[in-house]
């Protein structure tokens, strides 16, 4: 078991895109036959394809530690359908050898009828892989059972159960990235921070190559007589700002441009939806991106310098 452990654990994308969930993953080496305070307060338990697999003492131990003991909100329970097994070429009993029974529709019925009366659950028969339509009434491939309790289990009642002695061993363990870690919290509002700069430094470069266009075709227009001062003026209308407007209230809110560099105030960053919800607070920004970005003389912007070569290629 524990050299199969590594498929729980998380993949690449996990660690670029960690989880705004706290997610962890315990293997653990038990029986369904045994009970363990680590089965308790489980929304849902799953039996896909096990109960075949029980030898008579186990199946019959089976309902009271998952149905009475790990008491779950649902239970799904799927095994073989013998009536269909006439269909599969090549079968001459069980689906596999180490199946100790299949059955048929009316025994899977009877038997989690009863557990559902027993254990106070509500239970609903369905299943996967239907019949060809000349096969007559054989029901599914797969026969399902949805299990739903019908009670509230209180604090209480789990606490007793808490003093259950532990029997499972743990296999395998693994803690997957997640927000709530600072290393990782970092990581994302580093990255989606450089993102956001990035993106606002091309869409700077780009509106100043459009106006530097649209003014030379002025000046043709106007007989070669336009002001040669007037780029600036331009380029500021389109959220690019020259050094000659460094001390306008706007220049310190909004991204600008200065000679072959770009400033991207934290403030503005900030407003930006996804670095926002990342950080919550502007103090936990500064605290995340400390040390990892280039700010300006005074730690109000990120400051980026603009490789000429590779953005003209954006254009």
């Amino acid at each position: 078991m524990k050299s199969f452990g590594h498929t729980l654990a998380p993949l690449p994308c996990d660690y670029l895109q960690p989880s705004t969930r706290y997610l962890s993953v315990t293997l653990y080496k038990g029986s369904v036959a045994q009970k363990d305070p680590v089965l308790l307060n489980f929304d849902m338990v799953t039996g896909i394809e096990l109960i075949e697999h029980l030898e008579s003492k186990e199946l019959e131990m089976f309902p009271e530690v998952v149905f009475g003991f790990m008491a779950p909100v649902r239970v799904i329970i799927s095994t073989p359908n013998f009536e269909y097994n006439h269909l599969l070429p090549k079968l001459t009993l069980f689906r596999h050898p180490d199946h100790k029974f299949e059955w048929k529709r009316e025994e899977f019925q009877c038997w989690s009828s009863k557990v559902a009366e027993r254990y106070d659950y509500t239970v609903e028969f369905s299943g996967v892989g239907a019949p060809p339509a000349d096969a007559g009434d054989i029901g599914f491939c797969t026969q399902i059972a949805v299990f739903v309790r019908n009670y509230m289990v209180t604090d209480e009642m789990v606490n007793k159960k808490r003093e259950t002695q532990n029997v499972y061993k743990t296999v395998f363990k693994i803690v997957y990235p997640s927000l709530h870690d600072d290393k990782y919290l970092q990581i994302a509002v580093v990255n989606e921070t450089m993102y956001q700069v990035h993106r606002i430094k091309r869409l700077l470069w780009k509106n100043m190559h459009l106006k530097v266009e649209e003014s030379h075709s002025q000046q043709f227009d106007s007989d070669h007589k336009h002001s040669p001062d007037t780029h600036g003026r331009e380029w500021s209308k389109s959220g690019i700002y020259t050094e000659a407007e460094n001390s306008t209230q706007k220049r310190g809110l909004e991204p600008y441009m200065r000679e072959n560099k770009v400033y991207v105030p934290l403030a503005y960053l900030f407003s930006i939806p996804k670095v926002k919800k990342l950080c919550g607070t502007y103090d936990i920004l500064l605290k995340m991106i400390a040390g990892k970005v280039t700010l300006n003389h005074d730690g109000s912007a990120v400051k980026v310098k603009i490789d000429l070569e590779n953005e003209n290629n954006f254009l």
